[in-house]
């Protein structure tokens, strides 16, 4: 014998979840792509940095960008030997003049004297960001990092 359900309720049956069928999906479209020429760029991380009387002025160890990933500053190891005695530099990225890869002169040259940069203030990750400006005046850097 089957039970009856109360009056006026209809018998327990478990709630089918309402799905909707799942829209569908466009397919992504494909990234741009841009081809460089092995023999036209380059990265410049660890590249030495030359004065315009090719003097030795350090590599390049770090590039400083603001919020909107525009290139601001590079950091430059700077003095020393074999790392003993050197200190890291920041100078303003139009300071730095860049030689054609294609025909090998692919120097960095820096628009600053020793002297200039050896007044510099040291660059420390937990400071102030101070930037050795092209006339070889401070600048403080308002990025927050």
């Amino acid at each position: 014998m089957r039970a009856a359900a109360p009056i006026g309720r209809r018998p327990y049956a478990p709630a089918q979840p309402q799905t909707s069928p799942p829209a569908a999906k466009e397919p992504a479209p494909p990234p741009s792509v841009t081809v460089i020429g092995a023999r036209e760029a380059h990265g410049v991380l660890g590249r030495d940095v030359r004065s315009p009387t090719d003097e030795d002025m350090g590599h390049i160890v770090d590039v400083i960008v603001d919020r909107a990933g525009v290139v601001r500053a590079a950091v430059i190891d700077f003095g020393g030997f074999l790392g003993v005695g050197s200190r890291k530099i920041v100078v303003d990225w139009n300071a730095l003049h860049f030689g054609r890869v294609a025909d090998k002169s692919d120097s960095i040259t820096l628009e600053l004297t020793k002297e200039q940069v050896n007044a510099a203030p040291e660059y420390k990750e937990d400071k102030p960001i101070v930037v050795l400006g092209a006339a070889g005046r401070l600048e403080p850097f308002e990025f927050e990092h």
